[in-house]
């Protein structure tokens, strides 16, 4: 529901709009003058503002400057029993939505209002697309370990050198292979990941490597595989240790010769492509069982990175934690929150199983069930509810 302020010094007409208002289904609150607009707008947010021009102490011109000023986001429509085409034009140049005109048509005003408020809904549309599609990928911290992952990111980045990742779940591996991408000379190349656990091993190489019409029943047209589709950027094999031994094969082939064929076809297609891989696996041990090819792992490791664990990096929790914090707030739309000293203290004292995925989301979890400061209190209830309620 779009919730409207009407400032207007005629009480009258302040509660026909109410009324009127109200009746179309939208959520109204009224000011008899700027001053008391101004309170109403810092107590909370309007989607539209309908303000009178000519009132007494602060008149509406004024008060359009202020919103203006102060950044609020609201649309503002101007009305006025005393205007010009000089008074619109002033109003309009100020920011003002629209003008209309006393005595007020109905149909016009509320057609005003439909327009405003469908623009307001496709700036924020707008913003939150922009916001995803400008979303850096920056890794948080200020640990010694950090601190040496960034600058092997910065060293190894512009050159074409493969990159094998290794680190238990949820520590960040993908943000290291996505930082790589982004400071790379591919950063305007795509970035193509591809989670080798979630595809089924006998659907593995249609997807690295395409299809040909007709290859096996389900392949009625042709398709492009990962590697073609990764060409002139990055691909990111995350979860590499769960590969079948038969596409381990045809990746390494495309190492030695940057080409690949697709599945049922006979043409080789090359391919300029980086390749940065990671798993949460010993691979050590995953050659030694015979399940990994030791030569796949020699030509993936040009440089190795390896993403310590929460556990081991606590002194970046809070930096962390405000982090993702920042990031819920601005993703639900909520006032702004901070946690205390001692939240933090308590933060630490946990041991992180999910890694950073799971102090995320413990973050989103505080950021909706706690008041303005997130205590240590709140950590100890929330954090971990089913620990909570043993003790």
């Amino acid at each position: 529901m779009s919730r409207i302020l009407v400032v207007d010094d005629e009480k009258s007409i302040r509660n026909t709009l109410k009324d009127i208002l109200e009746y179309e289904k939208f959520e109204v609150t009224l000011a008899e003058d700027a001053f008391e607009a101004l309170e109403k707008i810092k107590e909370g947010t309007f989607d539209v503002i309908l303000c009178d021009i000519k009132m007494p102490k602060m008149d509406g011109i004024e008060l359009l400057e202020k919103i203006k000023t102060e950044g609020v986001d609201s649309t503002v429509v101007m009305i006025s029993g005393h205007g010009t085409i000089d008074t619109a034009v002033e109003a309009i140049k100020k920011g003002a939505f629209d003008f209309i005109s006393k005595p007020l048509d109905l149909n016009r005003l509320l057609i005003t209002i439909r327009n405003a408020t469908d623009k307001n809904r496709l700036m924020s549309e707008t913003r939150e697309l922009k916001r995803r599609v400008n979303k850096t990928y920056d890794m948080i911290g200020e640990s010694k370990a950090i601190k040496h992952i960034k600058a092997m990111i910065e060293r190894v980045a512009a050159t074409d050198a493969r990159v094998f990742i290794t680190g238990a779940n949820g520590t960040g591996k993908e943000l290291v292979a996505r930082w790589l991408h982004e400071l790379s000379n591919r950063a305007k190349g795509p970035f193509i990941e591809v989670n080798c656990a979630a595809i089924p091993s006998e659907l593995i190489e249609s997807e690295l490597f395409g299809h040909e019409k007709g290859s096996f029943t389900s392949a009625v047209k042709q398709k492009k595989g990962n590697f073609e589709l990764a060409s002139g950027g990055t691909i990111f094999l995350d979860e590499i240790g769960d590969m079948s031994l038969a596409a381990q094969a045809k990746v390494l082939r495309t190492l030695q010769e940057n080409k690949i064929t697709r599945v049922g076809g006979e043409k080789e297609i090359s391919v300029d492509v980086r390749i940065v891989a990671a798993t949460n696996k010993n691979i050590h041990e995953e050659i030694a069982r015979g399940t990994f090819r030791e030569d796949l792992y020699h030509r993936l490791s040009v440089i190795l990175i390896h993403v310590p664990t929460l556990n081991e990096r606590k002194e970046d929790i809070p930096l962390l934690a405000n982090h993702f914090l920042t990031e819920v707030l601005g993703e639900q739309n909520m006032p702004p929150k901070e946690f205390t000293n001692d939240a933090f203290d308590r933060l630490k004292e946990i041991r992180w199983t999910g890694n950073i995925r799971e102090l995320r989301n413990v973050v989103e979890r505080l950021a909706i069930l706690c008041d303005k400061k997130i205590t240590g209190e709140d950590v100890r209830q929330f954090a971990q509810p089913l620990s909570a309620e043993k003790k």
